[in-house]
């Protein structure tokens, strides 16, 4: 971030996420090795793979920030020196720190690191935000529940420490992603990355029989049950609907935040492309709220979503639960994502590594950096190992395919179609 400008940051599941991330517009991404991460799951990184996204992001002028945000037990404290030792060689960009031992340990290995405080730290308050500052933190990653009044006293507290929020992607239930469910439910603890995400699931209610109570079981996922009444049938009781403030960075900044973060690390590269590249387009045209209108209701038709929600911003979470479903019906499926092109003729071969199907005859979406959209119905469609022409190409193995374009498309940049 140079010269006061607006930041936005995005997830990285492995260094293909990473990658499609920068092509669309990031600034920087956050990612870390599931040891001290809270995603042990889906997550692709080591320390060889943390050195080629610094090497690779050094060279594309942008930023990695390195997370070691879980709350640790003392088993972590044996592992932890090394790998701060490991990650001042690299000279990461920035550390993102939750528990103040973890931060005590990096602050005696690497003096000079630059400390970014996660959310899990719940800093939603100025004075906590002045205690962080003196504890040598640049940066505060706000708490999830701050509101829009609370951001600016904080800033106006302590003008020189910067502020990042989340502002989009999956909200927790618990307070600033604190929750003892999945430990309880499952045995895999949330606050070291590795959450089942009960929150998720369905519950069904069982009349135990003595007419006093009745008690949620949890199905095909855990034996144990906990009491609540409720009606007959399966809910969602604890579904929180994901965060959306595309149509409020404005108001974001002019409170004082100068980082925009999107959640997600687990997700696909089309989610990545896809809401990159939206928030992208929108910080790069504020304050242009009918673009953002119309970039909300993209991301909101086009990705899988649980509804949106404007979270704690401003209304103290009302509303922000689904009650019917774990997701949102999305009628648009990720195709497929772009490798190369090669100029042939007067059009252009565009290789695709397929995700779904693809069909010759059928109209496919082809959204490039930052969120183009360029409409077109594929003609022809061939192996791009054997040549052989094919009607219908499936993801999971890996294929390969070439469809004819007009332009030249992209690298990483992904396909989807309607179904």
């Amino acid at each position: 971030m140079k010269n006061g400008k607006l930041e936005l940051i995005a997830p990285a599941g492995n260094l293909e996420k990473m990658k499609t991330a920068f092509a669309f517009g990031a600034d920087a991404v956050y990612l870390g090795i599931p040891d001290f991460s809270l995603r042990a799951r889906i997550n692709d990184f080591d320390i060889k793979s943390i050195l080629q996204a610094a090497a690779y992001a050094q060279k594309m002028d942008r930023k990695i920030y390195v997370t070691l945000n879980i709350f640790a037990y003392e088993a972590h404290f044996k592992k932890l020196p090394s790998y701060v030792r490991e990650l001042k060689k690299i000279n990461v960009d920035a550390l993102i720190i939750s528990d103040p031992g973890i931060l005590a340990v990096v602050k005696k290995i690497w003096p000079g690191a630059v400390i970014h405080l996660s959310t899990q730290a719940n800093c939603i308050n100025s004075e906590a935000a002045k205690f962080w500052f003196g504890q040598g933190v640049s940066r505060v990653i706000l708490g999830r529940e701050a509101s829009l009044e609370d951001i600016k006293k904080i800033k106006r507290a302590v003008p020189k420490l910067k502020l990042e929020c989340f502002v989009h992607g999956a909200m927790c239930m618990a307070y600033s992603g604190r929750c003892f469910l999945s430990k309880y439910l499952s045995g895999r603890s949330a606050n070291l990355g590795d959450c089942a995400q009960p929150c998720r699931w369905p519950y069904a209610v069982e009349d135990i029989g003595d007419g006093s109570m009745q008690k949620t079981i949890t199905p095909n996922a855990s034996d144990k049950s906990f009491d609540l009444i409720e009606e007959n049938g399966y809910s969602y009781i604890l579904n929180s609907k994901d965060l959306c403030l595309i149509n409020y960075l404005d108001d974001l900044v002019k409170a004082g935040v100068s980082s925009f973060k999107i959640e997600g690390r687990t997700k696909s590269a089309y989610y990545i492309a896809a809401v990159v590249g939206a928030y992208k387009k929108a910080l790069e045209n504020l304050p242009d709220k009918k673009l953002a209108a119309s970039l909300h209701r993209e991301l909101e038709e086009k990705i899988y979503n649980r509804g949106f929600t404007t979270g704690f911003i401003f209304d103290e979470g009302k509303l922000a639960q689904n009650l019917k479903t774990s997701k949102e019906d999305c009628c648009w499926e990720f195709c497929g994502q772009v490798e190369k092109w090669i100029k042939s003729g007067h059009k252009y071969d565009v290789y695709v590594k397929v995700h779904n199907t693809l069909r010759t005859g059928e109209e496919i979406e082809i959204v490039g950096p930052i969120y183009d959209i360029m409409k077109i119905r594929i003609e022809k469609m061939r192996e791009a190992e054997s040549g052989k022409l094919i009607d219908e190409a499936h993801g999971g193995s890996d294929k390969v395919i070439v469809i004819k374009c007009e332009n030249s498309i992209p690298q990483y940049s992904v396909i989807r179609r309607k179904i």
